[in-house]
């Protein structure tokens, strides 16, 4: 008989698994660029289903250390600007600090943006994690440019918020005042006593407002007033004039103070909530969207839901069409029932279920003819309409579930009906184990013999959590992208429209241009 490692059939070329999954069962491991930039969108430093928050810090600075200086700056602005998180790049660039002082000088304010990144920033140096527990030159340097650089409003704006406050981060990087103006704001800052003539207008109108000497609201930041004894009438100027982000975080808190009593306050946020412009420009995840329509109380207009369900609608436009047929495979298993964020005192609530179940309804939406294949060890039968908004579908799929993990289960099922499709996407933490075999991933098979059938389709594995292996090895056919932003759908367009470079993600982020 012919030697069967030597002449397997087409069908089954599986490319052998290099590495194993958290389940123990066979997996492909991404290199330590694509595993950083896994991280890196996903991570956010909270005990996830499959390992602690200890072990992710500890996996993420031993990938920054090995990755090229270039290619770990071009990681910290990419989970910055296109992944929104804050966390992760405050921490990629402690570690640039220790690198390439000057990559970090020249690409600081592209990373730290406002002053929770600025404090993150600083509280992650001074921890010793990243092997130094003083600022230094270099970043005492970048902080003074950066401190320089920012408006009397933005700075008072960005001293809201402790450990450290800007206060602290004032003392340790002493910048230099301009002139008498700076000089009594930086002085204000650190709660010194100074001449109130010589302060921005903006701080004088807030402390008169809260000593009592004035009535006038001042457009300053929602959590200065917060704290502060205030009329219906003044929750309702606050609302008129509050960020998205705000607004978004907030109508429980409008609603029991009376704002949505009337009928012009509940037309401007409405009109607000849905704005591309300002959508865009707050930087929101999807899910948060979701979020805030799920724990709004019986107060809240429908008005101001309806506006939600519109902003989710636009925030999620850039999901890809596809050409020819297209399946969405969200993972409903048990171990997508933790947050999204990871277990941690302020994580968020949403499960990684609960995005999945949206990234499926969203494209659905763009994508009528498309069809959802909920998977958990077995295939869940649902129907779902795609007129009904993506809020209602995601709901609806959110519900299913809680069994263990076969990410081939929607495949499989593809290839037992011969079905035809251009693309395949699999939302998933990526930890399959009740398909393990001994050689390669099931899934890998699976979706050979799909190709088979479909020689131009593509397979797209959208994972939610932080981790370095797949069950698909990536290749022209295969792409392994991270993360929940919106601008994940963008890698995804570009993949499915044949606009990708080699090495797809990780393609992307190297093609950010560094200062």
């Amino acid at each position: 008989m012919a030697n069967l490692n030597l002449f397997k059939s087409e069908r089954l070329q599986v490319p052998e698994a290099d590495t194993t999954n958290s389940e123990g069962a066979p997996a492909y491991a991404f290199g330590d660029e694509h595993s950083l930039a896994q991280y890196a969108a996903t991570g956010c430093f909270g005990t996830t289903f499959y390992a602690s928050a200890e072990m992710e810090l500890k996996r993420v600075l031993e990938l920054a250390f090995k990755v090229d200086a270039q290619f770990l700056t071009q990681t910290a602005i990419y989970c910055r600007q296109a992944a929104y998180m804050k966390d992760m790049p405050a921490l990629l660039c402690a570690v640039l600090s220790t690198r390439d002082p000057s990559l970090l000088a020249a690409n600081f304010d592209r990373v730290i943006d406002n002053g929770r990144m600025l404090r993150n920033f600083v509280q992650i140096i001074r921890s010793g994690k990243v092997g130094r527990k003083s600022l230094g030159s270099a970043p005492k340097k970048a902080i003074q440019r950066w401190i320089a650089s920012r408006s009397a409003e933005q700075l008072f704006g960005d001293s809201i918020g402790e450990s450290p406050s800007l206060a602290d981060v004032i003392r340790l990087a002493r910048p230099r005042p301009e002139s008498k103006e700076r000089e009594s704001l930086y002085g204000y800052l650190i709660g010194k006593k100074v001449e109130e003539t010589l302060l921005p207008t903006l701080i004088r109108g807030y402390e008169d407002f809260r000593s009592g000497k004035s009535t006038d609201i001042p457009q300053v930041s929602f959590q200065f007033l917060s704290n502060l004894k205030l009329t219906k009438e003044n929750w309702r100027s606050i609302a008129q004039t509050a960020s998205w982000q705000t607004t978004r975080m907030n109508l429980n808190t409008f609603a029991r103070n009376g704002v949505f009593e009337d009928s012009e306050c509940v037309q401007l946020i409405a009109a607000r909530l849905r704005d591309p412009e300002r959508i865009r420009q707050a930087r929101v995840m999807p899910y948060q969207m979701l979020v805030a329509f799920m724990n709004a109380n019986g107060k809240v207009p429908q008005a101001i839901l309806s506006a939600l369900e519109d902003a989710l609608e636009i925030a999620t436009a850039n999901i890809p069409i596809a050409e020819g047929a297209a399946f969405v495979c969200p993972d409903v298993s048990g171990s997508m029932t933790s947050p999204v964020t990871g277990w941690r005192a302020s994580g968020s609530v949403v499960r990684c279920v609960d995005v999945a179940a949206l990234v499926a309804a969203s494209f659905l939406r763009m994508n009528p003819e498309a069809q959802v294949i909920p998977f958990d060890e077995h295939i869940h039968s649902v129907r779902l309409n795609p007129r009904d908004s993506i809020m209602t579908n995601a709901t609806r799929l959110s519900k299913l579930g809680g069994g263990g993990t076969r990410i081939s289960a929607p495949l499989a099922r593809l290839n037992s009906l011969r079905a035809k499709g251009s693309l395949v996407v699999i939302v998933s933490d990526n930890q399959s184990w009740v398909d393990a075999g001994r050689d390669g991933t099931q899934l890998m098979a699976e979706w050979i013999e799909f190709r088979r059938r479909n020689p131009g389709a593509k397979l797209v594995c959208l994972d939610i959590q932080p981790n370095g292996n797949t069950q698909a090895r990536e290749r022209e056919d295969i792409l392994n992208v991270g993360g929940f932003s919106d601008q994940v759908f963008d890698v995804i367009r570009d993949f499915a429209e044949g606009r990708s470079r080699p090495g797809h993600w990780v393609g992307e982020i190297q093609r950010i241009a560094l200062s």
